[in-house]
């Protein structure tokens, strides 16, 4: 293996990669943040009371939000109090999320980490420095975590349904776990054989006719599928569950659905359950 050597830059010194390139690398592609597989959902967000949001990050499983400042340089108090007044608007704005303030920087200052140690834990803020390398004609990025959060409890998520296709999402997860959401729908008898897959920009519902009616929805991810049943939540359907193996995230309150991850392996192992689960679904969302 051949050794090269690499130049360490700073981008606020430098006339081709600055915040708006670092903003943009982010938002093309959030896992590079090593926050796990999140969306874009919004950049330059205006805010009531002045100023504007850099970048707005969303975690389909865990349903949160993260609110991201970038600072080229050090960091200093200014930026410090901005991105936890962001994130405090946003959370006041959209109490039904839970949110996260992040912070990316060059240069995470001791002074800073003080400073947020005043704060005991009250505020969930991550603090993610960022080192850009060069090697040759080559740029590359690197992020290290040098301030996690508090855990907080999962609120809710986003519903947005603007379409789009099936090459969006075979690109966005797998074309694998596309097919074993195309599986899933074909095994879940007459609850869904008149249905077929609607393709939103955040979900898989159901459509018939041309018309949306997602007593059930999908988020395929890398590795698995997200399977959201809305059903009111009850310590029936709770036992069921719980008796069985399937893999389950927080009820979500705000849409009244239960969201299951689903292998390949359910669909031998766990069908059943999950039919009775969708057949109630859909005779609960018709009344």
């Amino acid at each position: 293996m051949e050794y090269v050597k690499s130049e360490i830059i700073s981008l606020k010194n430098s006339s081709e990669f600055n915040e708006k390139w670092l903003q943009a690398r982010i938002e093309d592609d959030p896992s590079i943040l090593g926050l796990g597989e999140l969306e874009f959902r919004d950049t330059e967000k205006i805010l009531v009371g002045g100023g504007r949001l850099d970048t707005i990050l969303y975690d389909p499983e865990y349903q949160k939000r993260y609110e991201v400042e970038i600072q080229l340089g050090k960091t200093d108090e200014s930026h410090i109090i901005r991105t936890i007044e962001y994130w405090d608007l946003e959370r006041k704005r959209n109490p039904q999320y839970e949110h996260c303030a992040v912070i990316v920087a060059e240069d995470i200052t001791s002074r800073f980490l003080n400073v947020i140690s005043l704060f005991n834990g009250f505020i969930p803020l991550i603090a993610i420095q960022v080192k850009a390398v060069k090697v040759g004609d080559t740029i590359s990025l690197f992020f290290t975590k040098i301030l996690d959060e508090a855990k907080f409890d999962l609120l809710e998520e986003d519903s947005l349904s603007e379409p789009t296709d099936k090459a969006y999402w075979e690109k966005r997860a797998t074309k694998e776990t596309l097919k074993l959401t195309e599986k899933f729908l074909k095994n879940l008898s007459d609850s869904t054989s008149e249905y077929n897959l609607k393709y939103n920009k955040h979900y898989i519902g159901l459509e018939k006719n041309n018309i949306a009616n997602n007593f059930i929805s999908f988020i395929p991810r890398k590795n698995l599928v997200i399977l959201n049943i809305k059903l009111e939540k009850t310590d029936e359907i709770d036992e069921l569950i719980e008796n069985s193996d399937l893999d389950t995230l927080t009820y979500d309150k705000q849409w009244k659905q239960y969201r299951l991850r689903l292998k390949e392996s359910d669909l031998s192992s766990n069908i059943e359950i999950i039919q009775q689960l969708v057949t109630q679904a859909k005779s609960d969302y018709r009344s």
